[in-house]
């Protein structure tokens, strides 16, 4: 047995009957006297009180190249034929050959994967984190030509994976931001700077956060934005303000200072002279010096020099005087001055209260960027922010990316970029906004680059398997039946058969496979002989087309079959419920015309698990009645093979303006070569759940 008792500086330590006395003072410090000032959490450190390492995979996990995006350049290529320069295209239409990053999935995991590539190579990092644990993520969500709206419900919505991969409240958000910020900080260049935006709820948090990884030395600015003019609370003062955390990676970061145009007023009280002749307001500039120079101790033209110096060399003084733009003020102590003139300002320079960039409201000047995402940030606020840090070309990532304001803002200013959200939906908004800002440019006669879309794929699953579930494949299939809400057969009638929910089989796909005809085949097989009238096959990729295959083993097996998506929300710590959706269902046809190609939606049939259950009832009637209602977005890939990203060689969306949406392409695809080609087409519906199908074109 052992015990420590401390009293006037004494500690007893008792070991079996025998005491022992440790005396502590300036020769011998108590450890409680050397403790550093530091935010502790729960999971900060291990139970032998060592700090815990970022737990990441053993070698990064490869991003795998799912969509490449050049919008201007594939409907050139085709309206132009086989005539079409596409070295002298891209010359003219890109800014360069670097393509920019779209990733969907853990920015944990995606962060460790940019390591290998951009170690030290990033510019600046702007993230807009979730922050409050208490909020509610859910959105209304567009659908038809009339814009009318449903609500995408808060318990589905991906976002909310934050809020339960928190699960211990603060402790777990805090763990969560600070992995993060250690990984952010390695991919910063020596001139790299971050900004986190947050509010009062976990600004003190994240700012210790913050000085812990980078340093306090490295605080450069708390940026305080007053986002909203008022906001009444009749028991306290109304939040009217978030703020903006500015870090950098060392002492010289990148700074272009930025300036606002002076008011009226500024205008009048000091530009109040007006040069004779040309009638130019001018103020008249200070040219003492506020330090003893020495050096700048000298008599011009008859005018002593003041106590201090001047605050400009002789030279300098010269220029001026050259310039006519040296004054002489005084009667008793006479002294020089300059003229500035008021069209030659550039303002007043911006200084850490940024007042004057308003949030997005719902008037008409706002609707141009408004995509629907209640937390989006106005483009003038990541103007400021991205002109300041970076120069033309730098490189900007945002690992929170949202709606992809930060994005759409370097793409327009020349930057390049990388994005990542863990949210299906914010991919798919992001998706639909860069390829606008893509035709906007083409269409200004700017330059602009292409993008791809990436994700972790089955890396991800694997690494969840081996991490959480010791490379357990029954492990997995038990908690994809608990999340599911399905009970386990405990003998089941065949070695398929892994559940039952409400009286329906359920089937769970390995970990790593893509669920294929053959499969469905086998166990729709076994729930016929099992006397199953219903089955639900629950995977994590299906085989292209399986939706419309799956009718003729429904009219073979008497089955009604549902194949259902396994949601990635369920490797997420601490997450207690995640919603699976049904595979939604397309029928796609080619339209040839001479020698082009079309492509023609047929039926669509969308997945409605992210929509409220008080409305489901009329939305599936609608479905049936208008499913290209459900069609938010729809692209075409003409020369589509297995072994290659999908190419988005055509696309239309609805957007918040233009509720309108083609059916068939417009594009005349011409193939340079003859034989059998294969048109893949991916139809996103207004929840952001994508649909794919291949269809063939002979020629």
């Amino acid at each position: 047995m052992r015990a420590s008792i401390i009293s006037d500086g004494l500690e007893f330590n008792i070991v079996g009957n025998h005491n022992t006395e440790t005396r502590w003072g300036p020769d011998n410090p108590h450890p409680l006297s050397r403790l550093k000032t530091e935010l502790v959490w729960e999971g900060k450190y291990d139970e032998y009180g060592n700090r815990r390492t970022v737990k990441l995979p053993p070698s990064p996990l490869p991003l795998q190249r799912i969509e490449t995006i050049d919008e201007p350049r594939d409907h050139a290529k085709a309206t132009q034929g086989n005539m079409f320069n596409m070295e002298a295209f891209n010359q003219k239409a890109h800014c360069d050959d670097f393509r920019n990053m779209l990733i969907w999935g853990d920015n944990k995991l995606a962060l460790a994967a940019l390591l290998e590539q951009f170690r030290g190579k990033v510019d600046l990092i702007y993230i807009d984190p979730p922050f409050d644990v208490g909020a509610d993520f859910s959105m209304q969500v567009q659908f038809g030509e009339e814009g009318e709206q449903v609500q995408k419900e808060q318990s589905i919505l991906e976002a909310v994976a934050y809020r339960d991969t928190w699960g211990k409240g603060t402790d777990s958000y805090l763990h969560m931001m600070y992995e993060r910020v250690l990984l952010m900080r390695d991919l910063l260049n020596e001139q790299g700077s971050i900004y986190v935006h947050c509010d009062t709820r976990v600004n003190s948090y994240l700012r210790c956060i913050l000085e812990e990884v980078f340093g306090p030395d490295m605080f450069q600015s708390e940026i305080v934005w007053k986002r909203a003019d008022s906001h009444n609370d009749a028991h306290t003062y109304g939040a009217v303000h978030d703020t903006l955390l500015f870090f950098s990676k060392r002492d010289n970061p990148t700074f272009t200072a930025q300036y606002v145009a002076l008011s009226q007023k500024t205008e009048d009280s000091w530009y109040r002279h007006v040069e004779e002749g040309t009638g130019r307001r001018y103020n008249l500039g200070n040219l003492v010096s506020p330090h003893p120079r020495p050096n700048l101790t000298y008599e011009y033209k008859g005018i002593k020099p003041p106590t201090n110096g001047w605050r400009i060399s002789r030279e300098r003084m010269d220029e001026y005087d050259r310039k006519g733009l040296l004054v002489v003020v005084g009667k008793t102590e006479r002294t020089l001055k300059v003229k500035q003139y008021l069209d030659e300002s550039r303002g007043r320079q911006v200084t850490d209260w940024w007042d004057d960039i308003s949030q997005l409201r719902g008037y008409a000047a706002s609707q141009e960027e408004r995509t629907g995402f209640e937390t989006q940030k106005p483009e003038a606020l990541l103007n400021r922010v991205i002109k300041t840090s970076t120069g033309e070309g730098g490189l900007v990532a945002d690992i929170f990316c949202g709606s992809g304001t930060t994005l759409a803002v370097a793409e327009k200013l020349g930057r390049r970029w990388i994005g990542c959200d863990l949210s299906r939906y914010a991919i798919h908004t992001t998706r639909k906004r860069m390829i606008q800002v893509q035709r906007e440019l083409h269409e200004a006669g700017k330059p602009y680059r292409s993008f791809d879309v990436y994700n972790l794929g089955r890396y991800e699953r694997q690494w969840w398997q081996l991490d959480r579930l010791k490379g357990a494949d029954e492990e997995h299939r038990n908690i994809v039946l608990k999340f599911y809400k399905a009970t386990p057969l405990a003998s089941p009638p065949s070695p398929l058969l892994h559940g039952k929910k409400n009286g329906a089989y359920v089937h769970v796909d390995k970990i790593d496979g893509i669920f294929t005809e053959v499969e469905l085949n086998a166990v729709a097989e076994a729930a016929q002989a099992a006397g199953g009238r219903e089955l639900h096959c629950l995977a994590w990729e299906f085989e292209m087309e399986l939706a419309l295959k799956k009718q003729a083993v429904e009219a073979i097996t008497g089955l009604d079959i549902k194949l259902k998506y396994i949601p990635r929300e369920i490797m997420e710590p601490n997450r207690t419920e995640c919603q699976f959706f049904e595979a939604g269902y397309l029928e796609a046809k080619a339209v040839r015309h001479g020698k082009k190609w079309d492509v023609a939606l047929v039926r669509f049939s969308p997945s409605l698990a992210e929509a409220p259950e008080e409305e489901m009832a009329a939305l599936r009637q609608r479905a049936v009645s208008s499913p290209f209602d459900f069609i938010d977005f729809w692209a075409v890939d003409f020369d589509w093979h297995d072994d290659k990203p999908f190419e988005h060689h055509w696309q239309d969306f609805r957007t918040r303006k233009d509720r309108s949406l083609k059916t068939t392409t417009d594009i005349g695809w011409e193939y340079s070569v003859g034989g059998k080609h294969r048109i893949c087409v991916k139809v996103i519906d207004v929840f952001g759940v994508d649909t794919t199908i291949v269809i063939d074109a002979q020629e």
